[in-house]
């Protein structure tokens, strides 16, 4: 499948200072990139640096009084949607070091507060099934509410609200997939089935050697994601980070499938 994404940024900012900004789809496996664009106007200093896990990259920049941007790509898709069902877990002792760290707590993903609930809930089920019913458990217990959130709501904020947007699903699934001892981590994806279109976020778990993307809105599907960034929940792969309050005065995400593009 390929897709065309086309997003335009325009905020105004307090004061001058430095930007941090993930929009791209990443060169990784799974996609190949086609046509892609980025410009930003004139801003005072622009560098790149490489983004978690060498998956994409960071747009480092300082801009006075505004950030303007206009990203374009094509994105063929050449991955499957995993199949959750047959995927086994890895032993503990057995994991690599970048699917080791995916296990420990973070700032939105408190596992060590889930490993009860977890257990009870989920303990009888190994692998791939248990992912795929912490899930569906997700789906079904959240209600997708928009605005309900804050920056600050953390997955147990969430457990207990059951309403969030993606990014709350997200860090509910995450916090308990690392509680059952299966490493998870965020990951910001663009995708055409997204209503309203808008950056996405999804799970990437680690199973059977591999990561494989999950959405727990139930909104996209792994062979139609273009990834742009991973990490360990929110703060490693927001779109835009700056130093100084941002006002946003238009942001548009567009995702479409080449055969819906004009």
């Amino acid at each position: 499948m390929r897709i065309s994404i086309d997003v335009e940024l325009d905020y105004a900012l307090s004061e001058p200072g430095p930007a941090i900004l993930m929009l791209e789809a990443a060169g990784a496996s799974g996609q190949e990139l086609h046509r892609t664009s980025i410009d930003f106007g004139p801003v005072d200093r622009f560098a790149r640096v490489p983004g978690e896990e060498g998956i994409g990259e960071r747009i480092v920049l300082r801009a006075q009084d505004r950030i303007t941007c206009r990203y374009s790509a094509q994105v063929s898709i050449t991955r499957d949607c995993p199949d959750l069902d047959a995927l086994a877990a890895d032993e503990v002792d057995e994991m690599p070091g970048d699917a080791l760290r995916y296990l420990l707590p973070s700032r939105y993903c408190q596992a060590e507060r889930f490993t009860a609930f977890a257990n009870r809930r989920f303990g009888e089920l190994r692998g791939g099934r248990k992912v795929a019913a912490i899930r569906a458990w997700v789906e079904d217990r959240l209600d997708y509410v928009a605005g309900i959130s804050t920056p600050d709501t953390t997955a147990a904020d969430t457990f207990l609200q059951r309403q969030g947007v993606c990014r709350d699903y997200a860090h509910m699934m995450i916090a308990l997939c690392r509680a059952a001892q299966i490493p998870a981590r965020i990951a910001s994806v663009y995708a055409p089935s997204v209503n309203p279109p808008d950056f996405h976020a999804v799970v990437e778990v680690y199973l059977q050697g591999g990561w494989h993307l999950v959405d727990p809105t139930g909104m996209a599907r792994a062979d139609e994601m273009a990834l742009v960034a991973v990490g360990r929940d929110a703060t490693d792969v927001a779109f835009m980070t700056t130093m100084s309050f941002a006002h946003m005065r238009r942001q548009s995400v567009q995702v479409r499938r080449d055969a819906d593009a004009s």
